[in-house]
């Protein structure tokens, strides 16, 4: 990996932007499936069918590992279930531009906690600020706020904090993504049970799967394999300020998946999240696997 953006092909970044379009299409995809199978369907087909995938495509092996090493991979599952679930439901209620900004706000703060950066804190006031007006808590009558959404996709965020703590735990753990499949195996047998209840027999539907298919693709195992390219050549930070743009693709996703359209002060306070990001994530060092929904 080089040390700064001179030496860096511009290849690795294409890869990364269109990791970055993956995901936030396969998360607009995603919420195509909910009126299909529900929240929890929805959060279930898309890990499960991309554990099935990356079980398939990477091969883990179970030997080798003391029990410890599975109570830690358990937690990275636990995050990503909690951290699916969530955005699933704050996509249900919320448009997707600003689900994903306000999820932006769990490692975001992470980030900034960590570096301990007066800086950094200021930026997540920023952020904080971008908060505010994405809500419409300013003008929107109280009653009138979807709190439910808002709090669903503040508790993504903390789930995403979660996961990549979990993350960094694990990849000492377990050599490569091995990780990364058995902690997706683990949120979907956690999720299994919800997602039954809620979807029940549509969970079965040919066009229901395909979709699910489609989702578990785009929102996991592309940008897995294009990211495992590309960080083997940029820089974590020149990674970290790639992803910063993110919301302004999940808003793009939105609308040309969804017909979603946001208000000036939902750009404007988007604009201030992804510039906190910028700031934070120039200095700080994200793990690889900083993502996803």
């Amino acid at each position: 990996m080089t040390s700064g953006t001179r030496q860096t092909p511009g290849w690795p970044l294409a890869l990364v932007l269109a990791s970055i379009i993956s995901v936030q299409f396969g998360g607009a995809l995603g919420a195509t499936l909910i009126p299909l199978t529900g929240v929890m369907g929805a959060a279930l087909l898309r890990l499960a069918l991309a554990a099935v995938v990356m079980l398939a495509l990477v091969r883990p092996s179970p030997q080798g590992h003391p029990a410890r090493d599975w109570w830690v991979v358990a937690g990275y599952g636990l995050s990503l279930a909690v951290m699916n679930s969530a955005f699933y439901g704050a996509i249900a209620r919320l448009p997707i531009g600003v689900a994903v900004t306000l999820e932006f706000l769990g490692p975001l703060t992470l980030a900034a906690v960590t570096s301990r950066s007066v800086r950094d804190l200021l930026a997540v006031a920023l952020a904080l600020a971008g908060v505010v007006l994405i809500s419409g808590a300013l003008w929107t009558p109280w009653a009138d706020l979807d709190l439910l959404g808002i709090g669903l996709a503040l508790l993504a965020g903390a789930g995403w904090a979660a996961y990549i703590l979990a993350s960094g735990r694990t990849a000492q753990r377990f050599g490569g993504i091995d990780g990364v499949a058995w902690a997706m195996l683990i949120a979907a047998v956690l999720v299994t049970p919800w997602g039954v209840a809620d979807a029940g027999g549509r969970l079965f539907g040919g066009a229901t799967v395909v979709r699910g298919l489609g989702v578990a693709l785009l929102s996991s195992v592309i940008p897995y394999s294009l990211e495992n390219v590309a960080l083997r050549w940029i820089a974590p930070n020149v990674f970290g300020i790639l992803l910063s743009v993110e919301p302004a693709f999940a808003a793009l996703a939105g609308l040309v998946v969804l017909g979603q359209q946001l208000s000036a002060p939902e750009w404007a306070g988007m604009g201030l999240v992804v510039a906190a990001s910028i700031v934070i994530r120039s200095t700080s060092r994200p793990p690889h696997d900083a993502a996803r929904q």
